[in-house]
């Protein structure tokens, strides 16, 4: 086992079979030194359960830890496993829940949440899953509050995703609450993916968008973002995507999970978290630039969304 350093250690499970892209997902996020966004980044660790496993694609692990560090970190990966109706490794199983013993943050990609199930960490939580393993999620695992409508759940130190590119979401959300919005939004533009997505945006459109204009919500969440320091109304919105207000709430709540008007709160209480992190703006001055219009309106928002004032949010967050 190799010594601990003073940084947060994020370690990853490398499982024979595992699928590539759920398991570079994390390396991409905590594996890589970003000294420009944080000087104290993640000291990382791939984990294997066996030496030598070859992962999907037939690359091959050489890493030289094992499930003895991956029980020592403080973050622990779980990526897709290669068959959710296979038992998994017994040491993997047990692993997960000795570093969930002793109080690891644990976090599932994808299918990786069957590792935790049969660990037992995810009884009577509420958890997540691709929505194809749904079913047998809950067939053999009853006692989890399993929600696969969402991209990303989190239940006290347990964190789990729905599949593929969920993994990218849930990853930088950890980066969130590790660093701040501030740090995983410039992660995200890095990255060239949306920071806009939250946990209980849907996994997928519930039914097929009609018409010639399949990306008219996505533009009109886009303009929306751009002129956040300006009175919108549902009516505009409506009016930029060519859709009743009817219809612009029903596909908003089929593409984000809210309501236009929920989703335009989120938005604006994000882009508030940015400037209190990264600018010396007074709290008037914040909320004139988010759209609430005054101090109180942005404390409202801030006590409803994150239960803190903004001043207690940026002495927190503030570098």
């Amino acid at each position: 086992m190799r010594n601990r350093t003073d940084m947060h250690t994020v370690a990853v499970a490398v499982m024979p079979g595992a699928p590539i892209f759920e398991l570079a997902v994390p390396c991409e996020v905590f594996g890589i030194p970003r000294p420009e966004l944080d000087g104290t980044w993640y000291d990382f660790q791939l984990c294997a359960t066996e030496p030598g496993a070859t992962i999907a694609g037939g690359f091959a692990s050489t890493t030289s830890f094992g499930l003895d560090d991956l029980v020592q970190a403080d973050t622990v990966i779980m990526p897709a496993c290669s068959d959710i109706h296979a038992v998994q490794p017994a040491n993997l199983v047990e692993a997960v829940r000795e570093a969930h013993r002793r109080g690891a943050r644990i976090a599932a990609i994808c299918s990786g949440a069957f590792v935790l199930a049969q660990a037992g960490i995810l009884d009577g939580r509420r958890a997540t899953t691709h929505w194809m393993h749904a079913d047998a999620m809950r067939l053999r695992f009853p006692r989890i509050k399993l929600d696969e409508s969402v991209i990303y759940a989190q239940d006290d130190r347990i964190h789990t995703s729905a599949g593929t590119t969920a993994g990218i979401d849930l990853c930088i959300e950890l980066v969130r609450q590790d660093h701040g919005t501030a740090v995983a939004n410039e992660l995200a533009r890095r990255m060239v993916t949306p920071p806009h997505r939250t946990a209980d945006q849907a996994q997928y459109v519930l039914r097929p968008v009609p018409g010639p204009r399949p990306s008219a919500v996505a533009e009109a969440a886009a303009w929306a973002i751009a002129h956040l320091d300006q009175p919108i109304h549902i009516r505009d919105l409506a009016s930029r995507a060519h859709l009743s207000e009817r219809q612009l709430t029903r596909r908003f709540l089929e593409t984000y999970g809210r309501t236009p008007g929920g989703w335009l709160v989120r938005e604006r209480v994000r882009r508030a978290q940015e400037l209190l992190e990264r600018t010396d703006l007074s709290i008037d001055s914040v909320a004139s630039q988010t759209g609430f219009g005054t101090a109180a309106g942005l404390r409202a928002a801030f006590s409803r969304h994150l239960r803190l004032s903004p001043s207690n949010y940026r002495s927190m967050w503030a570098a």
